[in-house]
């Protein structure tokens, strides 16, 4: 079986490192499809050289409305040279036109899975009249040519309209991206040790962590403060006033953002409790070690770092922007209206953080969900397969 998985790029993104994880799962199984893919951003990505060790071609082809001629003469080419059977898209509405550009020369199976939320969609085509009816057209293209929409959750789905009568006909439903739960079944007292002696934290210390990137803005109403890390560090910096036990990581990409939350993490006199990490490769060990996952996002696909969080026995304190497709373990779960505040989070964080929650069984009941990486891959096997 060969399959064109379609991205961007192979940044890392929860996305891509999903198909990362695929690849690496696959390599060692009999019926493991052969993958390529095609970067329409036409650049490479962080994880190319992972995806070509595990036996990954990348083509490089940039996608835009203004090269649509150079593009689809080249894509065209491509699926001529590569006889696919399944093309998976993973570019929402971008993804009806690159299948309406190979019409005539598309494999049997074509599926559009949606990842992001959907403001974040309405953000890339909302901006004039031209970017808008691109959008509609795409997603138009979506209901004629598309034999299947996955979303992250079955939430997104609906969130991105794919319910409306126009895709009756479509199949439709979620495909959760999944991981090695493995990484996240240590020994927590070893790792909250490791963790307090890396950053010289006394042994009563509480950790809460944040996984995500920093917003290029740290406004909670800014069009791209996506995972609310301006709104996550005022809880942080509160909480840490109320506690003088409590210390907060964050870990995730840096921004323009990063020296603004600095600085007011200085100006409350908290630098040495509050750290901004940057992106680090150790994530597990960090929400082994934490009593809390701090998750105010404004909007997630779905938001695996909250599932990565249960299988490691770790209370999520999530916003109710989050889908509820995340939870696996309920009681390791808390959802937070945004317009609670931030004197309310910050109180339900210390009581989480304070509190000795149930974690025995959290890993093996990750590990027999959905998200697992063995049954993420097998479900995929199936569509791929043009089994629904």
């Amino acid at each position: 079986m060969k399959v064109l998985q379609i991205v961007d790029n192979l940044g890392m993104g929860g996305a891509e490192v999903w198909l990362v994880a695929l690849l690496r799962h696959w390599q060692d199984q009999d019926d493991g499809p052969q993958v390529h893919f095609l970067a329409t951003g036409g650049q490479e990505g962080v994880l190319d050289d992972a995806a070509r060790s595990l036996g990954a071609k990348i083509h490089y082809l940039r996608y835009s409305q203004a090269r649509l001629p150079v593009f689809a003469r080249a894509f065209r080419r491509l699926l001529e040279e590569g006889r696919y059977d399944a093309i998976h898209d993973h570019q929402d509405y971008a993804s009806g036109w690159h299948f309406a550009l190979g019409t005539g020369l598309l494999p049997p199976v074509r599926i559009t899975h949606v990842h992001n939320p959907v403001y974040q969609v309405q953000e890339n085509y909302g901006n004039g009249l031209r970017k808008r009816l691109t959008g509609a057209v795409g997603k138009r293209f979506v209901a004629h040519y598309a034999t299947y929409i996955a979303g992250t959750s079955r939430q997104a789905i609906s969130e991105h309209g794919f319910d409306a009568p126009a895709f009756d006909r479509v199949p439709k439903g979620p495909v959760y991206c999944g991981f090695d739960t493995g990484q996240f079944s240590g020994h927590r007292p070893a790792a909250r040790a490791s963790v307090r002696q890396e950053f010289g934290w006394q042994q009563r210390t509480r950790i809460v962590l944040f996984a995500g990137r920093i917003d290029v803005s740290p406004r909670q109403d800014h069009p791209r403060a996506h995972k609310n890390s301006g709104f996550a560090a005022s809880i942080a910096i509160e909480a840490c006033r109320r506690d003088p036990d409590l210390h907060v990581l964050f870990a995730g990409s840096p921004s323009a953002g990063t020296p603004i939350l600095e600085g007011r993490i200085a100006e409350a006199s908290l630098s040495g409790r509050i750290r901004l990490l940057g992106v680090r490769a150790d994530v597990p060990r960090l929400m082994l070690a934490s009593e809390v996952l701090l998750f105010p996002s404004r909007g997630e696909g779905l938001g695996m770092v909250a599932v990565e969080a249960q299988a490691a026995g770790t209370p999520v304190l999530a916003s109710t922007a989050v889908p509820r497709e995340c939870v696996v373990v309920p009681e390791l779960v808390t959802f937070l209206d945004l317009d609670a505040g931030v004197d309310r989070w910050a109180t339900d964080l210390l009581r989480l953080a304070r509190s000795e929650a149930c974690r025995g069984g959290a890993n093996a009941a990750v590990s027999e969900s959905a998200f697992a990486i063995s049954n993420s891959a097998r479900t995929l096997v199936a569509l791929y397969a043009g089994h629904r």
